[in-house]
């Protein structure tokens, strides 16, 4: 499975980034996160199902120093990636 993500909150200046990256580890995910200049953040990951479900519940849920407002996912239909892991870019 694979799918795009974007988070809104207080997930800038947190950590948030590091907090994804890891939690994508933890998962067997696969993909990138990056901040965006609207003050949100964005990314794709790609792994099994569960392995999916289980890091976006841990994203909306968030990390003691960040606060999720809205999380919103959407299923990408084309090939999946050849990445391997899980990699911070520079800001959209």
């Amino acid at each position: 499975m694979r799918l795009s993500f974007r988070i809104s909150g207080k997930v800038q200046g947190v950590g948030y980034r590091w907090f994804v990256k890891e939690t994508a580890a933890r998962h067997n995910v696969s993909g990138w996160v990056r901040n965006v200049l609207d003050g949100s953040v964005e990314g794709e990951a790609q792994g099994g199902i569960p392995a999916i479900d289980g890091f976006l519940k841990e994203l909306k849920a968030g990390h003691p120093w960040a606060a999720v407002d809205k999380a919103e996912t959407q299923e990408m239909l084309d090939q999946e990636t050849p990445e391997k892991d899980f990699h911070i870019k520079p800001t959209a």
